[in-house]
């Protein structure tokens, strides 16, 4: 597994933090309320809405925020709000290319924030479109696996629809395409498997290396940006060394 792919696996693994900062329901409540703007509030119809309700019930959020989200989101009732969902796109420390996506009902505050953030932490916010071509919509789903049950886990997901894996140590990585995703979920899940981490993310066609110092500053811009209220995820195409991944693993 690549160190790319590792990041996302510890980042998700630290994901406790931003429950600790009480961002975490504030970010999820935005997901929900653009994703119900945008396909509808059935969540059986709308995709995104569907994963996106799935993910705020995995982290214990109560059902009567979600639902609440929802009708906001698709200005059922009262309490509805404007929010933009924007793209904001630069570069790491390194040059490694970062892609954020945010939702802001000020987006003059927003782009001021992530200017800042980028400025502060030897990066750059650029253009629109200067980075965001590296990277395409995929399934990603890892589950944890052992000797026995790896190549068996590896083909049913082959058979249902996914693109490719990989696998290493004891955990199974494997890409699909967002249509595929849910039902190569589905069966993987049916098998007993543990999904340490199922989402549809923007994957990078091709990885930046970094070296120790310039990994160590990039996780550190990282980290800053998701730190932020309005950002929703924070997508990069650096690939990570080892020992800069264990330090930031280990890190509170």
């Amino acid at each position: 597994m690549s160190g790319h792919s590792k990041w996302s696996t510890i980042k998700r693994k630290k994901g406790v933090i931003d429950a600790k900062r009480g961002q975490l329901f504030t970010k999820l409540t935005r997901e929900i309320m653009v994703a119900a703007r945008q396909g509808g509030p059935d969540v059986e119809m709308n995709f995104r809405l569907r994963l996106a309700v799935q993910t705020a019930r995995g982290n214990n959020m109560p059902l009567d925020n979600i639902d609440r989200a929802v009708k906001r989101g698709a200005k059922v009732g009262e309490g509805a709000e404007a929010m933009e969902e924007t793209l904001y796109e630069g570069y790491g420390p390194g040059g490694a290319a970062v892609l954020l996506q945010a939702v802001t009902d000020n987006p003059n505050r927003t782009a001021s924030e992530v200017r800042n953030v980028f400025g502060k932490s030897g990066g750059n916010l650029g253009e629109p479109g200067c980075v965001a071509w590296n990277f395409e919509s995929k399934g990603v789903i890892v589950v944890e696996t052992s000797g026995d049950t790896s190549e068996e886990l590896a083909l049913l997901a082959i058979d249902a629809g996914a693109e490719e894996f990989d696998l290493e140590a004891e955990q199974l990585e494997v890409t699909t395409t967002p249509d595929t995703f849910e039902e190569v979920r589905r069966q993987l899940e049916e098998t007993g498997a543990s999904v340490v981490r199922a989402e549809v993310s923007m994957v990078p066609k091709s990885t930046v290396a970094l070296d120790s110092k310039k990994a160590t500053q990039t996780l550190r811009l990282l980290d800053k940006l998701e730190e932020l209220d309005d950002v929703l995820r924070v997508f990069t195409n650096a690939d990570f060394p080892d020992d800069a991944l264990e330090e930031y693993g280990n890190e509170e």
